[in-house]
């Protein structure tokens, strides 16, 4: 273990401005914190991106060595980028695809605790309901930039007569439901087709706690 040289009380917020608040909120810190050296920093400014927490779960059979995914658009996977490089990139590998293959997934409501998240967007995303949940980790998006913490979980359900394509109309979601292999889930997160964090951990995670968890659940089943 390492044991760190400072904590909570090492740093000072000087000021903090609302910049801008609409569908999320961006904020800019001034603040100075202790320098390994034991002096201060000068004082520094940054934007960050203040979300809520969000939870995230896979689903996982252990009867049929299934998972179950989603694919939905996301405006962030769209590259923002001037015609010439764009042009450039393409020579050398296919555009991204802004239809991603991702988890179940939900920000935490004021008061909501993750497993009730996990179980309210699998219901709401893909009509799923979740057996036991284990927690995976607790991680930090994008500390640089952004304020958003996510739980992970694996959950244990049936992946007979899943699919289909769901979603909150009021939030204008339009979400399609895949069920996938273990090693067909594996093989496409070593492709790529599967490239954003939660998916990508919480697969390796299963990968290395597999034999375990089948163990557990498929003796729970019986």
């Amino acid at each position: 273990m390492i044991k760190q040289q400072y904590d909570q009380d090492d740093f000072e917020v000087i000021e903090r401005e609302a910049c801008f608040k609409g569908f999320f909120k961006l904020d800019r810190f001034h603040f100075k914190h202790k320098r390994f050296d034991g002096s201060w920093s000068r004082v520094v400014s940054r934007e960050i991106f203040v979300r809520g927490n969000a939870t995230c779960v896979l689903p996982y059979d252990p009867v049929e060595s299934r998972v179950v995914l989603l694919e939905q658009f996301r405006v962030g996977a769209v590259a923002f980028e001037d015609a010439e490089l764009e042009v450039k990139a393409l020579e050398k590998e296919p555009a991204q695809s802004p239809w991603l293959i991702e988890l179940v997934a939900g920000i935490n409501e004021q008061g909501e605790q993750p497993e009730e998240v996990a179980r309210r967007e699998a219901v709401e995303e893909a009509d799923l309901e979740l057996g036991e949940l284990v927690h995976i980790c607790d991680y930090l998006v994008s500390p640089g930039g952004s304020t958003e913490k996510v739980h992970l979980y694996c959950a244990q359900v049936d992946s007979r007569n899943v699919g289909g394509v769901f979603g909150l109309e009021e939030e204008d979601e339009d979400i399609r439901v895949h069920v996938v292999t273990f090693d067909d889930a594996m093989l496409m997160m070593e492709s790529g087709q599967i490239n954003n964090a939660a998916a990508i951990i919480s697969l390796q995670w299963l990968a290395l706690n597999r034999n375990k968890i089948d163990e557990n659940w498929l003796d729970k089943a019986k």
